[in-house]
């Protein structure tokens, strides 16, 4: 297949990064020689394997699986208890309407004989959907001859596509884990990024000698590509990838890994599995509003912005305590709320038609490169070229409606019967609960995993929720626009190859700001080479991500990504909240959220579980559930520096709404961003002074060899940062100083 090129506009001046450092691996320190200038030579040469890097690639077994980041191995694990399932396109399956994951179970149980005896070849085993076309098998027993009978008898389906195996990132020995709950999936598929002078047929020759084949270009992004190998599978493409990374002039070289990231909203609403529903859930909102003030003289009013802490903390905090929130109320009456710039969001389901966000949605207009059927976004997620639709589909409302309402309609003992397996597994873990107990569990971790489906729409909410009846929640810049951009899956399924997509579309679209609340991704060189093209080619341009919920020193990929303004999350106390990641690439911190200890701390936004969907068939409920806080999960009550992210998107877009001709360039709007930001009203515990003074004195990390992106502050520069820089970057931001910043400019 012949390499299509694709137009770009001329590159502008190189952009200068702030004197931030890429880092994999804290207590390493920096990553050896790096220059991402020198990282790749070209060469009119014929492209060659040097040596030793054959060595170092052939030297690889299951035993030791990686992959590598500008020259630094990234330690993998190989799963034996799980299996990844791809599955052929449904047109070519016609004997079942049943979803092709639950077909694939039956299957498996039933086996050979109408039994679930190995003899056989039945298993009892669950089969789970992973995002649109992949599904994942837990293999009974977790050994090797289970594993080899499970897989055989998969091949055997006729809709089945292929076997996957499942990867799990190596932790290090001081982590509270030792190994991460994080899936993933290792496909057969290489993002590959050539030097920008390397000739056709020196890319085509590469592929030759590889065995490799384009499966395409990926759009809106020059000279990258998705392709595949003729030859090999399994985890030899980890092998493919090493070699083809060390290659004179091949950019960059990362297996299309798909990740699965529900794991880490499931951490953060563990807790919250245990609390029981709250019933007459309208009467419970009216009567805490009846005792909460509207903040005074607003531009822009909505009935729950009382409740809405991070906007304004006085009416839950009194008068006499201090400001934990951003202050927009104040900033909306100096500004124009955001109207005229457009916030793109790179997230899961953005259900952009619910009340409170259908009249801010970005409408994307005429580009050459526009894609079939865009009007409001894309979704990259969708295989194929993808969907112009971020909404939930259809298909996936079928996929998650009969277990949400299980959760509702199912009594106790019949519940737990269709839920066996979950229920073994947590009567494992608490002997001596009760089945009512237990059943609450499973309902509540169900509704939970359903409702951060639209982990997006809670995002979008963050930014520009703008109630139309003054009933709903107003975003931190309401009257701004939002773009929705879909990269996640079902499930939290994602790739690099669409994620690299999303960000050159958005930048294509002439957004203004990109919010990624995604943290926690593996480091990807294929990425960090798009975010610093987009960077380069857009000086106006602020990309913003979260920080990561793995309360460990040094911020996530890609927010430590050198450019992309990292944040933190704080607590309505003041607090850093106990999940939140901190270090010296920390470059602000806003609310984020905490509902450990109550529901009313976290940041109020929009839900998605309101769709009629979800209920047809049955009653609504009268209580309130999970994270919702009415019956239906209009609105939510999240946790999450995903949530600390968008509060800082949106208050960049207040920003740039006073700067229409955008005089201001990025560098400058980050600079001011950080100089308003404030320690006012922030607290360390004592607990965080102790762990400050610790790394101060001695170096003690809280990781070894996860890999995150930038190193520790402490010791990245001559001089340590104080405390408060440590585990707040620069301060909460305040977004009526900022505003105030850009007029007077």
């Amino acid at each position: 297949m012949q390499f299509s090129e694709i137009a770009y506009p001329p590159k502008p001046e190189k952009y200068t990064y702030p004197a931030k450092l890429i880092g994999v691996a804290i207590m390493k320190r920096f990553l050896s020689s790096l220059v991402l200038a020198a990282c790749f030579l070209c060469s009119t040469n014929l492209p060659f394997i040097p040596h030793q890097y054959r060595e170092l690639a052939q030297a690889q077994t299951t035993d030791e699986l990686f992959y590598t980041f500008y020259g630094q191995k990234i330690p993998l694990n190989l799963r034996r208890d799980r299996i990844a399932v791809s599955f052929k396109p449904t047109n070519t399956r016609s004997r079942s309407i049943l979803p092709l994951h639950l077909q694939l179970q039956q299957d498996l149980r039933r086996g050979s004989g109408n039994t679930r005896n190995m003899n056989n070849s039945g298993f009892d085993i669950d089969v789970k959907p992973l995002g649109e076309n992949i599904a994942l098998v837990n293999v009974p027993n977790g050994t090797r001859s289970s594993l080899n009978s499970v897989q055989q008898q998969i091949q055997k389906q006729s809709y089945v596509k292929e076997t996957l195996p499942i990867l799990t990132r190596k932790s290090g020995e001081t982590s509270r884990e030792k190994e991460s709950e994080q899936v993933i999936v290792l496909p057969n598929e290489i993002a590959i990024g050539f030097d920008r002078d390397m000739s056709e047929s020196q890319r085509q020759m590469v592929l030759l000698r590889h065995d490799l084949e384009v499966i395409r270009p990926l759009r809106f992004s020059k000279n990258r590509y998705l392709v595949r190998s003729k030859s090999v599978s399994g985890t030899e493409i980890l092998n493919v990838a090493n070699e083809l990374a060390q290659l004179s002039g091949v950019q960059s070289a990362t297996p299309n890994f798909i990740q699965a990231t529900s794991y880490q909203q499931s951490k953060l609403l563990a807790n919250l599995a245990h609390l029981p529903e709250t019933p007459n859930a309208t009467q419970r909102v009216e009567q805490q509003l009846a005792q909460l003030p509207q903040p005074k003289d607003t531009p822009v009013e909505a009935k729950l912005l009382p409740l809405q802490w991070h906007l304004n903390s006085t009416p839950k905090r009194g008068q006499l305590l201090g400001r934990t929130d951003v202050r927009a109320t104040e900033a909306w009456k100096h500004s124009n709320g955001g109207r005229g710039v457009v916030v793109a969001i790179i997230d899961s389901l953005i259900q952009w038609d619910h009340p409170d966000l259908v009249k801010n949605i970005y409408k994307s207009g005429f580009h050459a490169d526009k894609l079939p059927g865009e009007e409001y976004g894309w979704d990259f997620s969708s295989k194929g070229k993808g969907d112009a639709d971020t909404r939930l589909s259809s298909q996936e409302l079928a996929l998650l409606q009969a277990e949400f309402q299980d959760t509702f309609k199912l009594p106790t003992d019949q519940f737990l019967k269709k839920y066996q397996q979950f229920a073994d597994i947590f009567k494992k873990r608490s002997p001596n609960a009760s089945p009512s107990e237990i059943a609450l569990y499973i309902r509540n971790h169900i509704r939970h995993q359903i409702s951060s489906e639209f982990h997006g729409t809670w995002s979008a909410g963050v930014i520009a929720a703008n109630s139309p009846d003054k009933t709903g929640v107003l975003g931190v810049a309401p009257n701004t626009q939002i773009l929705p951009v879909r990269v996640f899956g079902l499930s939290g399924t994602i790739n690099s190859a669409s994620l690299i997509e999303a960000i050159g579309y958005a930048a294509s679209r002439n957004v203004d700001v990109i919010n990624m609340s995604l943290g926690g991704l593996l480091p990807d060189e294929g990425l960090t080479e798009q975010i610093f093209d987009v960077l380069d080619t857009n000086r106006n341009l602020v990309i913003i991500a979260s920080a990561g919920n793995e309360n460990l020193d040094g911020v996530a990929f890609p927010a430590g990504i050198p450019g992309v303004v990292s944040v933190g999350a704080t607590n309505m106390t003041g607090n850093r909240t106990y999940y939140s990641s901190y270090g010296g690439g920390l470059d602000v911190v806003a609310p984020g959220g905490e509902i450990q200890n109550g529901m009313s701390g976290g940041i109020l936004t929009t839900g998605g579980t309101w769709l009629d969907g979800f209920w047809q068939g049955m009653s609504v409920p009268d209580s309130s559930w999970g994270v919702a806080l009415d019956s239906v999960g209009k609105y939510v009550q999240v946790q999450g520096t995903s949530f600390s992210a968008p509060i800082v998107s949106g208050v960049v877009a207040l920003m740039k709404g006073e700067d229409p001709k955008r005089r201001l360039s990025r560098d400058e709007m980050v600079s001011i961003l950080k100089k308003t930001a404030t320690y006012d009203g922030l607290n360390l515990s004592q607990a965080d002074v102790n762990r400050y003074r610790l790394q101060r004195e001695v170096g003690f990390g809280t990781v070894v060899d996860a890999p995150v992106s930038r190193p520790s502050g402490i010791f990245a520069k001559a001089k340590p940062v104080s405390a408060q820089e440590y585990f707040f970057g620069r301060g909460l931001v305040n977004a009526d100083a900022a505003v105030a910043s850009v007029r007077q400019k």
